[in-house]
């Protein structure tokens, strides 16, 4: 008589603790973000004690961009070939020791090769927390834990300068890096014991090497582009031009390859979902937004009030706890509203904030840009968060790797993209209002010779010369003029953000409305 086989025991699987991985990842994805802006505060000191040009000093910030965006769309390839845990933990080791050495860094170079090292790992950071989160929650949590995430997002590029201002004014700007380190190693801890153990990798394929290199061309060119264009006059430069070149052939290139490869190092065939191409392109302009409102407004703080680095920090902190508590508020909001409905909601909030920014002055205080800077972040939350959920909500959970990547990356160029853009957009708007008000100046104008007048008693009462006090009263008018200029370019910016805004918010309707069922087959979308 044959015996019946006996039923092998099956371990049991590891009990997750959601709120636990979403603490863990979300702690690793702060780091990234941070790491964005805390250097923009220090460059100058960096550049003093280097011994770097005002030109070299920009690469400080240029590496670590450049470094990421190439990164970014390969994560969801990198976890499932090395496994999602194995990949994040490593990144979160990466970016630590990276960040080690940028604070030992003694010549210009190193700091320079230890950012892109810092970049590269960090690139891994924020995609795959995103994306982890939406696989370890149910839908019907999914507001919540992307509330949570998206609340380090947003907050995380303000509290960047805010933390750089206060380490460089009172310790050395060293300590903008060092601080990564015991942050670091308690991420690492977290989610070595967070995180479920990866399961026995099985992707063996043949590493298709030329096609991160295209990526590598591609990204890196177009960011490089992006960062430097300016600073080069854009298409003036030989440089630019090249790049420009690169990146468009290398970009196609890689397209292609992935298109026809059976296995792709980046599934382009994740566009097929109308939710990610039109909550990608939204991203983008979100990223415009986020970004290149940030980088407005500090600037404006420091050219025009004379804030420190310490200051500017101080005033956008109030923005910065305005969106860690809008996030549990938009959170709940989303269990009972469409997204679409709420980013709608959330895009005119943030039109409206952005364009009360446009009426500032040389006389605007901290006082008058306190409430537009907090209605801006709760608009943002009201943006980030729903456009998140609409975005990735309705894609399969075999896909959300690779979806979030690509949406992380849109955002990142985003960013880029608005930065370079107002920056040009500031330049040449100050040339036309200098310009226009040149014209006036020059005109028959009875109050205009009353001021140079006055200015020039004034130095002759100080004892300078008739001639002396006469060229120091047009040095003083000039400068007047230069300023508000350059006050004026400011408002332009801000309108123009707040158009593109506008402009761009029908594609709202494109987006899908994430299910709390199962996972909606592709064919939906």
């Amino acid at each position: 008589m044959t015996q019946a086989a006996l039923p092998v025991p099956v371990a049991p699987a590891k009990v997750v603790n959601k709120w636990a991985v979403a603490v863990a990842v979300s702690l690793g994805a702060l780091l990234e973000v941070i790491d964005m802006s805390i250097v923009n505060v220090a460059l100058t000191q960096i550049q003093n004690s280097l011994g770097a040009t005002l030109s070299q000093v920009s690469w400080v910030v240029s590496s670590y961009s450049i470094a990421n965006v190439i990164i970014l769309p390969l994560s969801a390839w990198l976890g499932h070939r090395f496994g999602k845990k194995r990949y994040f933990v490593f990144s979160l080791v990466g970016f630590t020791l990276a960040s080690a050495l940028c604070g030992m860094a003694t010549t210009f170079p190193m700091l320079v090769i230890a950012r892109v090292i810092q970049g590269l790992a960090g690139g891994g950071l924020l995609a795959k927390a995103q994306a982890i989160l939406f696989e370890t929650f149910p839908r019907e949590e999914q507001a919540m834990a992307q509330g949570f995430f998206g609340a380090i997002v947003i907050a995380g590029p303000t509290i960047g300068p805010t933390l750089g201002g206060y380490l460089v004014t009172n310790v050395d700007w060293r300590w903008i890096f060092f601080i990564n380190l015991p942050i670091g190693v308690v991420a690492m801890l977290m989610n070595l014991a967070a995180l479920p153990d990866d399961p026995e990798v099985r992707d063996r394929s043949t590493v298709d090497f030329f096609s991160i290199l295209l990526l590598g061309i591609g990204l890196g060119s177009l960011q490089t582009v992006l960062e430097e264009g300016n600073s080069d006059d854009w298409f003036e430069s030989r440089f630019i031009v090249t790049l420009t070149v690169a990146a468009a052939v290398g970009m196609i290139w890689f397209v292609y390859r992935q298109l026809v490869s059976k296995h792709p190092v980046v599934d382009l065939r994740i566009l097929r979902y109308r939710s990610l191409w039109a909550g990608s392109v939204l991203s983008v302009i979100v990223g415009i937004a986020l970004f290149g409102a940030l980088f407005a407004v500090p600037l404006f703080a420091q050219t025009i009030l004379g804030y420190t680095s310490q200051q500017t920090g101080m005033l956008l902190l109030p923005g910065a706890l305005a969106s860690a508590v809008a996030m549990p508020i938009a959170a709940r909001i989303l269990q009972k509203v469409d997204p679409r409905i709420a980013l709608v909601g959330g895009a005119l909030i943030l039109v409206v904030a952005i364009y009360e920014l446009s009426d500032l002055s040389p006389q605007t205080g901290e006082a008058q840009l306190f409430w537009p800077l907090v209605i801006r972040s709760f608009g943002q939350v009201l943006m980030f968060l729903p456009l998140s959920l609409a975005t990735l909500g309705p894609i399969p959970k075999k896909d959300i790797a690779a979806a979030s990547g690509f949406y992380s990356l849109t955002r990142q160029l985003g960013g880029s993209i608005g930065v370079a853009l107002l920056t040009t957009m500031l330049a040449r708007r100050q040339a036309f209002h200098r310009n226009v008000l040149i014209e006036h100046l020059g005109a028959i104008d009875p109050h205009v010779g009353d001021r140079i007048a006055m200015l020039q008693g004034s130095f002759a009462s100080k004892g300078f010369s008739i001639d002396d006090a006469h060229q120091k009263a047009l040095f003083i008018l000039d400068r007047n003029v230069s300023v508000q200029s350059l006050v004026l370019s400011f408002g332009d910016t801000f309108v123009a953000t707040a158009v593109l805004i506008a402009v761009f918010l029908p594609l709202v309707a494109l987006l899908g409305r994430p299910n709390q069922g199962a996972a909606p087959a592709p064919d939906a979308h």
